[in-house]
């Protein structure tokens, strides 16, 4: 299968156009900081994108970051824009195409970008196998990744590696598809159902056990759509089975717990986050506006305090007494079932 796609995204796909899904309409709401980093991306790299998520998260400045399944560059473009002069972004792909793609045009953004130097480098590898390209444990501050996990087929050494890559406090923050059932298995070896990323995508909740096992104890699902079929052989195949563009958050915070604990504790967003002085969103249901008093669970505050966004707010409260779960923390479908339910929802750009 890892043949199949690697053809699939070097040879048989020349386009976004070239896919059978609505996958890669992720322009619909995105920040206007990142529509204009966009726009200082070469056109070749912009038409090899395959990706199904926006994967830029809060306060970039001098990040280091990894980008799993980086293609033909385009995320490693943008977010190295973000991060700064003095970051840097690391992409792995093991598409010779894509690479070539990205690699052809490092000079041209760091002239475009108006650096001394690039702050971006590619590298080939297979992200089962990370180990193999000499990258420095608890080194990144960030672990990316754009429609592509769902293209590996032992995806727990994927994340387990990525857990290991991170420093302590960093997160992964990468979009991919999910399905809302697991899928049979006749369909995962349909080599074009797993090319479209369909056939690979995990189960939602068996998603979130194996995310807990690799050790991030509690995923944050950010937002989320569902996928359109554009494609009636393919609609046929599925049969009832929907699938989703979800981006997730997954920090490396070893004291998190298994569940949403209350102890009675709040934050306060500063509003001092460039490009988010009105809010921050920390995920689908924490929106924290400035200045408010905002009550958290335990593992909420520990995703803010113990993270590169702690001198973003004031936190009240400790540890000291426990009052039980947290209100909402439930186990059902967590996705929008209907594009437009969430936020502005699924609609093309």
């Amino acid at each position: 299968m890892r043949e199949e796609v690697q053809d699939y995204y070097g040879k048989t796909l020349q386009s976004s156009d070239d896919l059978k899904t609505d996958a890669c309409c992720t322009d619909t709401n995105m920040p206007r900081h990142v529509k204009t980093a966009l726009t200082k991306v070469h056109d070749e790299v912009l038409t090899r994108y395959y990706g199904c998520g926006l994967v830029a998260p809060e306060k970039l400045e001098g990040a280091r970051i990894l980008d799993l399944g980086s293609g033909s560059g385009r995320d490693c473009y943008v977010l190295a824009q973000l991060v700064g002069e003095n970051g840097y972004v690391v992409g792995v792909d093991m598409t010779d195409e894509q690479l070539d793609v990205a690699n052809r045009h490092v000079e041209f953004h760091a002239d475009k970008f108006g650096y001394n130097a690039s702050n971006v480098e590619f590298r080939k590898g297979y992200l089962e196998n990370l180990e193999d390209l000499g990258l420095e444990e608890n080194s990144f501050d960030i672990v990316v990744s754009n429609c592509v996990i769902n293209l590996c087929q032992d995806k727990a050494a994927v994340l387990k590696q990525a857990y290991n890559l991170l420093k302590p406090g960093g997160e992964i923050y990468f979009s991919d598809v999910y399905s809302d059932r697991r899928v049979p298995a006749a369909l995962i070896n349909d080599p074009i159902l797993y090319g479209e990323c369909l056939s690979g995508a995990l189960y939602w909740n068996d998603f979130q056990n194996l995310a807990k096992q690799c050790g991030f104890l509690d995923p944050r699902l950010v937002e989320d759509r569902p996928l359109a079929i554009n494609n009636e052989a393919i609609k046929e195949k599925l049969g009832n089975i929907q699938f989703f563009s979800a981006t997730y958050r997954l920090f490396k915070l070893d004291e998190l717990e298994p569940a949403c604990e209350d102890y009675g504790q709040a934050v306060i967003y500063k509003g001092t986050i460039e490009h988010h002085p009105e809010a921050f969103t920390l995920d689908k249901h924490h929106f924290i506006e400035t200045g408010k008093v905002f009550p958290v669970c335990g593992n909420t505050w520990r995703m803010l305090h113990d993270t590169r966004f702690k001198e973003h707010f004031e936190f009240i409260g400790n540890w000291d007494k426990h009052y039980g779960i947290f209100d909402g923390c439930g186990t059902s479908l967590p996705y929008d079932t209907e594009a437009g339910s969430n936020n502005e929802g699924g609609g093309c750009c």
